[in-house]
């Protein structure tokens, strides 16, 4: 499949056709946009806007999403703007409108018939799947010691779905004597072809040794057993370059632009 042709069917099933990521929360089409919408422990903003998207309604889409979600009392939302969104100066528009960029990161799809499924780990280090509480709090321990970010908000999320949905989640230890090294999830998405690949962190000391790299052959054999097409992944600058030596290619970027309503 041409690259275009896959941008054009990942717009379609993950963003305007999109599905919950988790229980208890709803998808919703808004006019020009499809949101996401749940409580304030979940991930909350909009997924895709409409291809034909003019300067007059993208003002009034984003003026409308601000109400909305603001009337929720959200402490936070999120617009995923991707760089083939229309107007091409939608990113200007959100930053106008309040809303702060984070680091871009780069879409990356992989067919999963074309990835190696043979894990090869260093000496010493195991991997295994989360099954229960006990595994969320090691995975968040590995999150935070690779990323230096909180993990609370996170770990609320990977636990309802881990107990309320657990066949559309898996999650990934690396553990090195006794200590978790490094964690990653995948998402299933249900009527769909893709897979989302997410997390892969690992602690410093570990990096460089091949367990990223053995962490996605793991979870691509387990996309492959469950009859998933394609493994998508919203790539950092340090997981990029790996991921496209494995076989992904890079689709698009996307930028996540974050309102925080003053109170």
């Amino acid at each position: 499949m041409k690259p275009t042709d896959l941008l054009a069917l990942f717009d379609d099933e993950m963003r305007e056709h999109a599905r919950p990521d988790g229980p208890g929360v709803r998808v919703e089409r808004a006019g020009d946009v499809v949101r996401q919408v749940g409580t304030a422990d979940d991930w909350n903003g909009v997924v895709w806007s409409a291809p034909d998207l003019d300067p007059a309604r993208a003002d009034a889409a984003i003026a409308a999403q601000v109400a909305y979600f603001t009337s929720l009392g959200h402490d936070e939302f999120e617009w995923k703007a991707y760089a083939h969104d229309l107007p091409a100066d939608l990113p200007d528009r959100l930053l106008a409108a309040g809303f702060v960029p984070e680091p871009p990161e780069t879409l990356l799809v992989a067919p999963v018939a074309d990835l190696a499924t043979a894990v090869a780990l260093p000496e010493g280090v195991e991997l295994r799947t989360v099954t229960d509480a006990a595994g969320v709090e090691l995975m968040g321990l590995a999150h935070e010691r690779a990323f230096g970010t909180d993990w609370s908000r996170l770990g609320h999320q990977v636990l309802t779905r881990l107990e309320k949905d657990p066949d559309s989640f898996v999650g990934v230890l690396a553990m090195a004597g006794g200590e978790p090294v490094s964690s990653a999830r995948m998402e299933f998405c249900p009527g769909t072809g893709f897979a989302g690949l997410w997390g892969g962190g690992t602690v410093a000391a570990w990096r460089g040794r091949g367990i990223y790299r053995a962490m996605v052959a793991f979870r691509a054999r387990i996309a492959a057993e469950r009859g998933y097409r394609h493994l998508q992944v919203d790539a950092t600058d340090r997981s990029a370059p790996i991921l496209r030596r494995l076989g992904f290619s890079e689709l698009s970027t996307t930028t996540p632009y974050v309102y925080r309503p003053v109170r």
